[in-house]
């Protein structure tokens, strides 16, 4: 039996890995006439400045901008390949939960798109694969997009 897809998501962050997925949810979405959300989280540890401080709310507000800017442009190609029903979101907190579980249970997302890595080696090491994380704890199926 095929799996029907109506809701789908797609974390995005900027890497090429991200852009391969965001593509390939761009094709799924198409093929099963399906709802796709873009979304970036915008990890809260990024909040903390040097020393312990936090940075100022001006730094917040342009990190928001920038990313709902670079959401639109993704949404805008997304549409302009055929896709009508796309929705764009900016998230605050902890990429690994906010993906995995927090926004697909709000949004009943039945299909992930992700990346195969967005971190380089050594904060996989560190603080895990996000990647990793969402294929093990996400609700719903997975679809992760390798490099070629």
């Amino acid at each position: 039996m095929d799996q029907e897809y109506n809701q789908l998501l797609v974390p995005v962050d900027g890497s090429d890995e991200a852009e391969l997925a965001f593509q390939k949810a761009v094709k799924v979405a198409a093929a099963n006439h399906a709802h796709l959300d873009i979304l970036n989280v915008l990890d809260t540890k990024q909040f903390i400045g040097g020393y312990g401080g936090m940075i100022s709310g001006d730094a917040v507000y342009q990190l928001t901008q920038d990313a709902e800017s670079y959401l639109n442009g993704l949404s805008d190609r997304a549409k302009k390949a055929g896709l009508e029903d796309v929705a764009i979101h900016v998230r605050f907190g902890n990429p690994k939960t906010v993906i995995a579980t927090d926004f697909p249970h709000d949004h009943k997302i039945d299909l992930i798109i992700i990346g195969a890595t967005g971190l380089n080696a050594m904060e996989r090491v560190l603080v895990g694969s996000v990647t990793e994380y969402v294929n093990r704890t996400a609700p719903c199926d997975v679809l992760i997009v390798k490099t070629a």
